[in-house]
């Protein structure tokens, strides 16, 4: 398959501290609904992905990465986003995940009770529901959407920072910034109340886990090249995949921007269906999204190529 993630031909390198930038933005239209996405203007740039300092394996050695210009969601994808896809009536109810189809019911509540009208963001997704979600989106805009890849989350999250969290290293500031165990009463809240980062991102840390392209790879370290050229592991099979920022369910260390986590089979262990369902996790209440959007945009037939790659396993 060709290249999809296309690079810009001016290289942008990042300051060594992060400071509060003015990022261009823009509001998309969320078709059959009066609901918005907003989208930050990421310009392409390099930096220092990983921590040396970690006692985390999976987090070393630190590379230094550079990914192409791309736009993101300012915030989580909310219920009320996703549900507009959902009740779409031009999709069809189906389990399978081949075509543009609409998530198969859930047999119990799996929001549990946290929420779900007026900006909650949606949770228990399998990667497969979020990446059915951009597909729709394309098949409704013309404009080709997907998930980030890990390098472009920790390059979007850490906003030209270098310090354990795009704010710096005081883990007594994450409050204002995030929602994890010491603050969330055990539950996700809604999107956009604590600070951004310094490019107006909300919620990257914390909230919700949001997830990736990538098949999770204790060795991407050791894989990726220094100074490579947005880096991605592709997925061969459902598990591992790749999750970043933590949630609200997570204890700060959790939370450092370089932290990497990953999906594991036991999330949808209370799922009684045969065969389990790949758009719900029954145990994965923690788990949610948010999108990109890449500034040089895909072919129809390259976009099509990416998603049946990305929702054949």
């Amino acid at each position: 398959m060709k290249k999809i993630i296309l690079s810009l031909s001016i290289a942008f390198t990042l300051s060594a501290n992060a400071q509060t930038t003015s990022q261009e933005s823009k509001m998309i239209d969320l078709p059959g609904s009066d609901l918005k996405i907003k989208l930050i203007k990421l310009p392409e740039g390099s930096f220092q992905m990983g921590n040396n300092a970690s006692d985390h394996s999976n987090e070393k050695p630190a590379k230094n990465v550079s990914v192409s210009g791309f736009w993101m969601g300012a915030f989580e994808i909310t219920h009320d986003q996703f549900n507009v896809f959902y009740k779409d009536d031009n999709t069809s109810q189906g389990s399978g995940v081949d075509a543009v189809t609409r998530p198969t019911a859930q047999y119990i509540d799996l929001s549990w009770n946290m929420g779900k009208d007026g900006g909650y963001p949606v949770n228990s997704m399998s990667v497969d529901a979020a990446m059915m979600f951009c597909r729709w989106l394309y098949s409704k805009t013309g404009v080709f959407f997907r998930l980030p890849s890990e390098a472009e989350w920790e390059y979007a999250c850490r906003a030209g920072s270098k310090t354990n969290y795009y704010f710096g290293n005081d883990a007594a500031q994450l409050k204002q910034y995030a929602w994890f165990s010491a603050n969330s009463k055990g539950k996700y809240q809604k999107v956009g109340q604590k600070k951004p980062n310094a490019w107006g991102l909300y919620d990257m840390l914390g909230n919700v886990a949001e997830w990736t392209l990538d098949q999770y790879d204790a060795e991407y370290f050791n894989k990726i090249n220094d100074g490579a050229k947005d880096p991605i592991i592709q997925p061969k099979s459902r598990y591992p995949r790749s999750i970043r920022g933590g949630s609200y369910e997570n204890e700060p260390l959790d939370l450092i921007v370089s932290s990497r986590h990953f999906s594991e089979v036991s999330w949808n262990k209370r799922d009684p269906q045969i065969p389990k369902s790949r758009w719900w996790l029954t145990d994965g209440a923690f788990a949610g999204f948010r999108i990109v959007q890449p500034i040089v945009q895909p072919s129809a037939e390259e976009a099509e190529k990416f998603y049946k790659l990305y929702l054949g396993n």
